[in-house]
């Protein structure tokens, strides 16, 4: 490959596992998730990589290096478009490391020239950004599980049985803050729920509707019963999920 002096890079955090988003490089039916119908991707070196856009530009190229779960690394090019950057005459490079949030994403695309560098600045912001909701979105499909045991944990009396729901739906440093809460850690969840149903008793919390994600926030509504089952407020709750699926922090807003 010829000389490559002009380099791309771009850093993402993806709300999901290394092991889930390097998936994405090795298994053709979620890199056309990402990518669109007819693109594929065979994960070993000397894999063929080809990205089929909705105009059907085609870009293609090889895998030349890959680490499971850290590093891939792909030619890339055009097959049908952009002369200039023929298939397989750049070079893409992405690394992953464990964040806090879930996985770090380095990318590095180095071009022959800066022209062509330049072009595909707005296209990577845009798919990078695709990819890191298409990974979120199937990390977290189980969100509405998650959200549904945090509401049966505040309906829930038995004080063990409470513990386990949350235990299953929170990280321990889960927060909370609305109108009448600001706390951090199950424990405070825990007796903050049990708190609340010695001055409401009777009243019970549901979800309203289904959960909308992006990015590993979600969006849920919800609704307080009375004792004889007549809604007596309503609101959402603004819900980031950890990495492993379980809510970290909650901030709910009445009305």
């Amino acid at each position: 490959m010829t000389d490559l002096p002009h380099p791309l890079t771009r850093t993402v955090t993806i709300r999901a596992p290394r092991a889930t988003v390097f998936r994405y490089f090795t298994d053709s039916q979620r890199f056309a998730a990402w990518w669109g119908e007819g693109s594929t991707i065979e994960g070993r070196v000397g894999g063929a990589m080809r990205i089929r856009h909705p105009n059907d530009v085609v870009a293609a190229g090889e895998v030349v290096e890959i680490e499971p779960d850290r590093r891939v690394v792909f030619t890339y090019g055009y097959e049908n478009a952009h002369p200039e950057l023929p298939a397989g005459s750049s070079r893409v490079t992405i690394e992953l490391e464990d964040d806090p949030e879930g996985t770090k994403l380095s990318f590095l695309h180095e071009f022959p020239e800066e022209k062509m560098r330049d072009h595909h600045v707005p296209g990577w912001r845009y798919h990078l950004a695709v990819f890191a909701n298409v990974a979120a979105n199937e990390q977290h499909a189980g969100v509405g599980a998650a959200i549904d045991d945090w509401f049966a944990a505040w309906a829930e009396t038995d004080g063990d049985r409470r513990r386990e729901l949350l235990t299953r739906c929170t990280t321990d440093d889960v927060s909370m803050r609305d109108a009448f809460s600001c706390l951090v850690g199950r424990d405070e969840l825990h007796g903050h729920i049990h708190n609340s149903q010695l001055h409401m008793p009777g009243m019970t919390m549901k979800r309203d509707g289904d959960p909308r994600h992006c990015q590993g926030t979600a969006l849920v509504g919800w609704r307080v019963d009375g004792p004889d089952g007549d809604p007596m407020m309503q609101g959402t709750n603004c819900v980031r999920l950890a990495p492993d699926g379980r809510i970290a922090a909650v901030i709910g807003f009445p009305g």
